[in-house]
């Protein structure tokens, strides 16, 4: 049984970030929701994964 999994990525506009998120893509990870974090600066741009447009979450308010 394949379980569907939360998973946030810290520092998602960063350049490991933005490696892990392709990978997770790539592979299918099973992903029902995928929280992209990183600094204030950040927050509010947008990350794509499958095909969908995600806000990046300021990391020092992201309520876990």
């Amino acid at each position: 049984m394949t379980r569907s999994l939360q998973v946030a990525v810290v520092g998602a506009t960063g350049l490991v970030g933005e490696t892990m998120i392709r990978i997770l893509e790539e592979r299918k990870f099973p992903i029902s929701r995928l929280v992209p974090l990183a600094s204030a600066r950040s927050s509010g741009k947008t990350i794509s994964f499958r095909g969908e447009s995600i806000p990046v979450q300021d990391l020092a308010t992201f309520d876990f």
